[in-house]
């Protein structure tokens, strides 16, 4: 009988120290988790720059040598291409809406007055020519009634430039983090193929490899794809002066990685190229949106990896549900973490059957 009662308080007084144990290392798990938070997306967002640069600087290496220098150099060079025009385009936006600002409200601004054929419009016409008609006469008069809502759209507006100007710092950041790992790469994939081993066994290098194959895939066959495609929207709507196609091209990347057709954001674009005129400029504009939108077709069998397949509504899953969980940078982290769930689950599912 004693022997028993002492085995049961030997039990009783282990569960209570694993318990201890346990409570103390979840408190210790809960808190790293807490500071870690706001970096998250950040670090997160490097490793997948890290891998997917890893073959590129590889290439590199080999052909120049001196791997410390190609990871800096390309470092600089991409976060100058970063921070150099968003800088430019930043303060010219809040040099615009500051003049804009200061006109309204010294009333130096004019509209000339609208044209007989404004009452033809469609359901608003005699609306907007009665409004067109008051603002060429007095703009700070017609404006009055809508004060608040004037002033909700600039507060808006400089909310979405601080949101910009903040997810590209997060780029910068992400960056420099993808560098340290660049440098030290060999000790970051000996650490993931031991964590990897330590979870799966011996299926953990084919583990780990699947993940770098996914996440270059996704990088270069999605998100390389939408980079390109803006990039070639941008230069085409630049040089034919089209207003806000830096907004346009943002918009063209976002429906590209989301696996819409660019030419929801193009056609319109097309159509008012159109309206200021109808020349050999604008049908070679037009020629050249059409095969940038189209241009996924090609690039995508091109950069995308071969033997990885990623359904089209797991990338949309992933990159939208990263936007609302990360915000702008959440649009890229999310596709490629929530495609790379997919891949190694779709690994574990089918290593019954290998077997």
């Amino acid at each position: 009988m004693m022997i028993e009662l002492k085995e049961r308080d030997e039990k009783v007084g282990l569960a209570i120290e694993i318990a201890i144990k346990v409570g103390l290392l979840a408190i210790v798990v809960y808190l790293s988790y807490l500071i870690a938070k706001p970096f998250i997306a950040i670090v997160a967002w490097g490793i997948i720059i890290a891998v997917a640069l890893s073959p590129l600087i590889d290439s590199l290496e080999k052909r120049f040598g001196h791997r410390k220098k190609i990871i800096i150099g390309l470092t600089v060079a991409v976060i100058a291409a970063l921070l150099i025009p968003s800088y430019a385009i930043s303060g010219k936006m809040i040099e615009s809406s500051q003049t804009i600002v200061e006109a309204m409200r010294d009333g130096d601004i004019t509209l000339p007055p609208p044209t007989e054929k404004v009452k033809e419009w469609p359901i608003i016409g005699e609306k907007s020519y009665a409004f067109w008609d008051s603002a060429s006469k007095n703009m700070k008069e017609a404006l009055a009634p809508f004060s608040d809502n004037i002033k909700k759209m600039v507060k808006s507006i400089f909310s979405a430039l601080g949101s910009g100007l903040a997810t590209i710092f997060m780029f910068v950041g992400s960056l420099i983090i993808a560098a340290v790992f660049l440098l030290g790469s060999e000790r970051a994939i000996l650490f993931y193929q031991r964590l990897s081993r330590r979870l799966l066994g011996e299926k953990g290098n084919d583990w780990a490899n699947l993940s770098a194959l996914t996440v270059r895939s996704v990088v270069n066959g999605v998100l390389g794809v939408a980079v390109i495609q803006a990039t070639l929207a941008f230069i085409g709507m630049g040089l034919m002066g089209v207003p806000l196609a830096i907004v346009w091209a943002i918009a063209i990347m976002f429906l590209t990685i989301i696996q819409i057709p660019a030419l929801l954001v193009a056609g319109p674009v097309i159509a008012y190229v159109f309206a200021q005129g109808s020349g050999t400029v604008e049908v070679i504009f037009a020629i050249y949106m059409l095969l940038v939108s189209m241009s996924d077709g090609v690039l995508k069998p091109m950069l995308m990896g071969r033997g990885v397949d990623i359904p089209m509504l797991i990338i949309l899953i992933g990159a939208i549900g990263g936007m609302i969980l990360m915000g702008m940078i959440g649009l890229f982290v999310g596709a490629v973490i929530f495609a790379l769930a997919y891949t190694l689950f779709e690994f574990w599912v089918q290593e019954p059957e290998a077997k």
